[in-house]
């Protein structure tokens, strides 16, 4: 079997279906599951078939992230689709969202939302969709962008970064949710604001911070629990008075969770995720100069990882996602390990699967819930839910099959991404994706993708 081969049958020992895992065949249509055989001496014998039979490795539905930044068009030499999608297949992710920055321009008005639509044609491996962004005054382009087929739009609390994505205000806040009312769309924040009440150069992250800029400490500083605590109020505040969809983007602080549990026994139609770098990075081991590990809001203490993880045991945390955010080696600044100055941001898109199961399972979780955090959530979040998430008949044919045993160490040569920083380089996960199924193609398999990019743009109003 070749990649880029259209599959009739996939056939394994163990297929995770929504009553658990089993022998079966999933069989395959064009682009659809039409049947599932859980007594393979029953499956129907097709003629011309082209099957893929698996043995013991597992058969799961594809992992749909739904955060990742590609930056294209704008800061290619960050990533790019046809980068960004063939590490997401490798990854064992067959469906991605685009975040609305670093592109440039940004997803914030209908035609910007068209040229980055422009840019990923033909270049994804995977399929892709994309977020709207929200900045101040641009409330008028949300709706066209919904009639467009964008899931919803994404803002900042706090200062994004880069100057052509500014964050909003309250008031800009109101209006936007007012947009959204009645739509079904989904608000992402950023949610960090911040404070008045501390030393203002915890909160402009300037070089003139007397600590040294070289240790983590000093960096983490700059960035403490109360900026998300504060921002994740007023969310609250705002998703209860509007009675929008409101989700927080990779949240860092533990914190904030009795805060989110209140606000959705109050009704608020409020959904959370954090990423992997949260759940297996701590502060204390971050060494001086590591600007790798820098993303905002920062990775935290080990007392506030073992919150997150009980969180998510508890049902807490909706869903795991990448937030893969590259940049080149250069605005990392790995000379001077300078974090105040240094670019935040984490690659691992192709990793995200691995990573978080690699810890996952030392804590209880089961394959069963790995498919809730990272593929039927995430499909929720992005109105996707009718075509992608899980192994059902009438759904996209998005299959990740993999070895949720095997050992392999993360290396230069095997990360796909456009820059290969990482801080997981020279770690050891189990979880080896063995091959990535998109609509009934083969789009990776055991090290290799097709020569055609096989995926497709994803707009939400063809997914209902």
């Amino acid at each position: 079997m070749e990649v880029g081969s259209q599959l009739s049958v996939v056939r394994s020992t163990k297929v995770v279906l929504d009553s658990g895992i089993c022998p079966a065949d999933i069989i395959i249509k064009g682009d659809k599951i039409v049947g599932i055989h859980t007594e393979l001496t029953t499956a129907p014998q097709l003629c011309n078939q082209q099957m893929l039979d698996v043995g013991d490795l597992v058969v799961m539905p594809g992992v749909v992230d739904s955060h990742v930044h590609v930056n294209e068009p704008g800061r290619t030499d960050w990533e790019g689709y046809w980068t960004a999608t063939r590490a997401a297949a490798a990854g064992g992710i067959t469906t991605l969202i685009d975040m609305p920055l670093n592109s440039n321009p940004p997803t914030t008005t209908l035609e910007n939302f068209h040229t980055k639509l422009h840019a990923a044609r033909d270049k994804c491996f995977v399929d892709t969709g994309f977020w709207g962004g929200v900045i101040p005054g641009n409330q008028s382009a949300m709706r066209p962008m919904i009639e467009a087929g964008v899931p919803g739009f994404k803002c900042f609390l706090i200062h994004s970064g880069v100057d052509e994505f500014p964050h909003v205000t309250e008031a800009d806040l109101r209006m936007s949710l007012a947009q959204l009312h009645g739509t079904g769309r989904v608000l992402l924040f950023h949610a960090e604001r911040e404070l008045t009440h501390v030393d203002p150069s915890l909160n402009n992250v300037t070089p003139s911070w007397s600590s040294d800029p070289c240790a983590y400490a000093t960096f983490l500083a700059t960035r403490p629990d109360e900026m998300e605590v504060e921002a994740i109020r007023l969310v609250i505040k705002l998703c209860l008075q509007y009675r929008v969809r409101c989700h927080i983007v990779h949240l860092s602080t533990a914190e904030a969770l009795p805060l989110i549990d209140e606000a959705r026994k109050a009704g608020a139609l409020l959904t959370v995720e954090t990423t992997p770098h949260y759940l297996l990075l701590a502060a204390e081991d971050i060494p001086n100069g590591a600007t790798q590990y820098k993303c905002c809001p920062p990775i935290r203490t080990k007392s506030n990882q073992e919150k997150l993880w009980s969180a998510l045991k508890a049902g807490k945390i909706d869903m795991v996602v990448t937030d893969h955010s590259p940049c080149t080696a250069e605005l990392k600044l790995l000379k001077s390990g300078n974090f105040l100055m240094a670019w935040g941001g984490i690659s691992s898109l192709q990793f995200g699967l691995p990573l978080f199961w690699t810890s996952a399972r030392q804590r209880g979780f089961t394959i069963l819930d790995i498919v809730n955090l990272m593929s039927r959530n995430t499909a929720r979040l992005c109105g996707m839910e009718n075509r992608k998430g899980s192994l059902v008949v009438g759904k996209d044919a998005d299959i990740v099959i993999w070895d949720p045993d095997r050992e392999f160490e993360v290396t230069e040569t095997l990360i796909h991404h456009k820059n290969k920083m990482t801080p997981y380089l020279g770690r050891k996960l189990h979880g080896d994706v063995f091959a990535t199924i998109v609509r009934g193609k083969i789009v990776y398999m055991q090290g290799k993708f097709p020569s055609k990019a096989f995926g497709e743009c994803i707009l939400t109003n063809t997914t209902q």
